[in-house]
C-alpha cells in the first residue's frame, strides 16, 4: 500500500483543557487515488492533513509514504520528505503578490528535482494567456488554478487539498475539482481531499468520513462521478 496510517493520535492543551483531535485513525491508499477525507468542522480532517503533510505533528502512531516512515525522520529529512512527495493546495490561496502567474508556478518548479514543463502545465491550467498577470489581477477561480499550478509542477506523489473550493461559488468550485481530477489522471499522483461537502464523496476512489476524531466510514466507490456531474 502507498499510504499507510496506523494509530494516529493528537491532543492539544494540557490537564483539563486537553483536547483529543485524533483517537487512533487507521487508513490506507493506494497510489494514484483520489481519497476524499470528509467531516463537519472540529472532527479533525484538517488536522490529519496537516499531519500527513509534515505540517503538525502527531502525538503517537505512524504515517509510512512509499515505505518512508516520518517518525524517523528528523527535520532535515523531513523537509527533503515534503520537497519530495507532497504537493500543497489550501483554501486560501497564499500566493506571492509581486510575482505572475508564471513565476508563482515557477517558485514549486525550484523545489523539484522532476519538474513539469511550466508552458504545457500552464496550458492545461487554463492559464497562458494569464501567465503575465499578477495575483491581484486575477478571479478567485484563476488565482486557485496558479495554486495548483504551484503544488503540482513539483510532480509530487501526493496532492494535499485543505477545502480547495471553499472560497469558490459554485460553478467554480466544479471547474477546480474537474482540474484536480484531470490531474489526477494524468499524473497519477494519490489526492487527498478535505472537504465537509458530502456530494464530493462520488468523485473519489476512497471516502474516509470522521466524527469527534474518529473514523465512521472508510470504503471504495465502485465507480467515480466526473466532478462536473456533481450536484450540491
Amino acid at each position: 500500500m502507498f499510504l499507510h496510517i496506523s494509530n494516529l493520535k493528537k491532543s492539544f492543551g494540557t490537564g483539563d483543557n486537553c483536547t483529543e483531535v485524533l483517537k487512533g485513525i487507521h487508513f490506507e491508499a493506494e497510489r494514484g487515488e483520489i481519497c476524499v477525507l470528509l467531516g463537519p468542522s472540529g472532527s479533525g480532517k484538517s488536522t490529519l492533513l496537516n499531519i500527513i503533510g509534515g505540517i503538525d505533528h502527531a502525538d503517537s502512531g505512524n504515517i509510512s509514504i512509499n515505505g518512508e516512515k516520518m517518525e524517523e525522520m528528523n527535520e532535515k529529512n523531513l523537509t527533503i520528505y515534503r520537497r519530495k512527495h507532497l504537493g500543497y493546495i489550501f483554501q486560501m490561496y497564499n500566493l506571492i503578490p509581486n510575482l505572475t502567474v508564471k513565476e508563482n508556478i515557477e517558485v514549486g518548479a525550484y523545489l523539484s528535482k522532476k519538474p513539469l514543463e511550466i508552458a504545457p502545465l500552464l496550458k492545461t491550467l487554463g492559464l497562458y494567456e494569464h501567465k503575465d498577470k499578477f495575483p491581484s489581477q486575477l478571479s478567485g477561480g484563476q488565482q486557485q488554478r496558479t495554486a495548483i499550478g504551484r503544488a503540482i509542477v513539483k510532480n509530487p506523489d501526493i496532492l494535499l487539498c485543505d477545502e480547495p473550493t471553499g472560497a469558490l461559488d459554485y460553478q467554480t468550485s466544479k471547474e477546480i475539482l474537474t482540474l484536480i481530477e484531470d490531474i489526477n489522471l494524468k499524473f497519477h499522483n494519490t489526492v487527498l481531499m478535505v472537504t465537509h461537502n458530502d456530494a464530493l464523496k462520488a468523485m473519489a476512489d476512497r471516502v474516509i468520513r470522521l466524527r469527534d476524531g474518529s473514523i465512521l466510514e472508510d470504503y471504495k466507490n465502485e465507480k467515480r462521478i466526473r466532478a462536473m456531474e456533481l450536484e450540491w
